[in-house]
């Protein structure tokens, strides 16, 4: 891969310029906050169908909670990345037009969305393994499979929606797992977890040093002070995930959207460019922000989970973020309580008991469709 005025250029027959890979919300019409469908879950706070227009999206193709996403029941929102497709939609593919100009047309906008995103995602991978020295066996493929890509990016909608996707998908596959074995070298059985379903496992301190991690569901998994130096995280579902103190230096294919989804701290190494999540406790220099509940979390439950390829078991555990405590620089004092005095509908239980929730905080409801949410109300 060259560069031409700044611009790679993909080597693979005749040159061809690399889309940008980096969301320009600017340039978009709010494709992302249109075209999907959604579900109330823990990652969004109410159902939309495809295509139709999230009820926060303001007249300007901006998101009105923007800066609210987290604590309004929206962290999917928070952590999604087009890679650029939203853009290339509407300047490239659709000439500068939106879906509120030309609504006959919102349809196919709609449709090129949902190919162009994961081509772009594609793109930033084969980018990302040209990238590894280790990968020089596999590189001449990789830049031909870019190309090649690359000029599907350029198609007219009709060619976009006929395009085979599961095939390009595996192609490119094949060769990213290449160059990543390449890159990570012989690894033992036990550190191949391709897949491994380890929702909610307990992965402290455990040494994952270029492990396999492709496609793991590790959704609320603890992973503190793990170390994950060199691991493959390409497709792994970090959803709610804590990386505090972990080490991933040098991981590979760890997209920024991976860590926005998951938790961690200052003290989280992590691969440049990549940065530490704003909302992460400690991130901006200031003590965690408080944990307070709004009900109660669903957490698959399930048997005990086991990592491909070894004996060892893996607890499935129901994560449950810690309460205030009283004490650290900062905090607010435990409140005391006499001895039988109400509080907020509970009886104090014994001299110096602590009340919960303090005065001026009212008790969630206890629904099931609630969730644990960071932040103060």
């Amino acid at each position: 891969m060259s560069r031409a005025g700044g611009i790679p250029v993909l080597q693979g027959g005749e040159d061809v310029k690399l889309p940008q890979l980096q969301a320009d919300c600017a340039r978009c019409a709010a494709l992302c906050c249109v075209a999907p469908g959604f579900s109330a879950s823990a990652d969004f706070a109410i159902d939309k169908a495809p295509g139709q227009p999230c009820p926060h999206l303001d007249a300007g193709f901006r998101c009105s909670i923007h800066d609210q996403l987290r604590p309004r029941g929206f962290p999917g929102c928070a952590s999604y990345d087009c890679f650029g497709a939203g853009q290339h939609v509407i300047q490239g593919t659709f000439g500068g037009q939106d879906w509120r100009q030309a609504p006959a047309l919102a349809g196919e906008m709609f449709a090129a969305f949902a190919v162009m995103r994961p081509l772009h995602e594609l793109l930033w991978y084969l980018t990302q393994a040209q990238a590894l020295t280790a990968a020089a066996p596999v590189h001449d493929a990789l830049a031909a499979a870019a190309a090649e890509i690359t000029r599907r990016t350029h198609g007219r909608p009709g060619e976009l929606a006929g395009l085979d996707l599961d095939a390009v998908r595996a192609h490119a596959a094949a060769l990213l797992r290449r160059a990543s074995e390449l890159a990570r070298g012989e690894i033992s059985t036990e550190r191949d977890l391709s897949g491994a379903g380890l929702i909610g496992g307990d992965l402290r301190g455990r040494d994952l040093r270029r492990a396999s991690l492709r496609g793991a569901a590790l959704v609320g998994a603890d992973l503190t002070g793990a170390d994950l130096r060199g691991a493959d995280f390409t497709g792994a579902d970090l959803r709610g995930a804590d990386l505090s103190g972990a080490d991933l230096g040098g991981a590979l294919f760890l997209t920024q959207a991976q860590l926005d989804a998951a938790r961690g701290d200052a003290a989280t190494r992590l691969p440049p460019p990549l940065r530490v999540p704003r909302y992460w406790p400690g991130a901006d220099g200031r003590l965690p922000r408080r944990w307070t509940v709004t009900g109660s979390p669903r957490w698959p439950a399930g048997p005990t989970e086991r990592a491909t390829g070894t004996d060892e078991p893996f607890r499935t555990r129901r994560p449950t973020p810690s309460r205030p405590r009283a004490g650290l620089p900062g905090s607010p004092p435990r409140p005391r309580w006499p001895r039988g005095q109400r509080v907020q509908g509970q009886r104090a239980r014994g001299q110096g008991a602590r009340g919960w929730p303090p005065p001026g905080e009212s008790r969630a409801p206890r629904d099931s469709g609630a969730r644990w949410r960071a932040g103060a109300r």
